[in-house]
């Protein structure tokens, strides 16, 4: 617990707000990013791995 010697100013107390308000907009907007990159990402790494499935069966039946 924090005990305070003065209690924040009005100003203090907006920019303290301001200040939060604007790391919760940071992190929606990360998160939105995040979300909406996922599937693209997900499909590359499909097909990533489509490719190297195919070409491990190709060299195993090469033997």
């Amino acid at each position: 617990m924090v005990w305070w010697h003065f209690p924040p100013t009005p100003k203090q107390l907006t920019a303290s707000a301001v200040i939060f308000l604007a790391g919760v907009g940071l992190v929606a907007v990360g998160s939105h990013l995040s979300f909406a990159n996922a599937a693209p990402q997900r499909a590359r790494a499909a097909a990533r791995r489509r490719v190297l499935d195919d070409l491990l069966r190709k060299k195993k039946l090469d033997r």
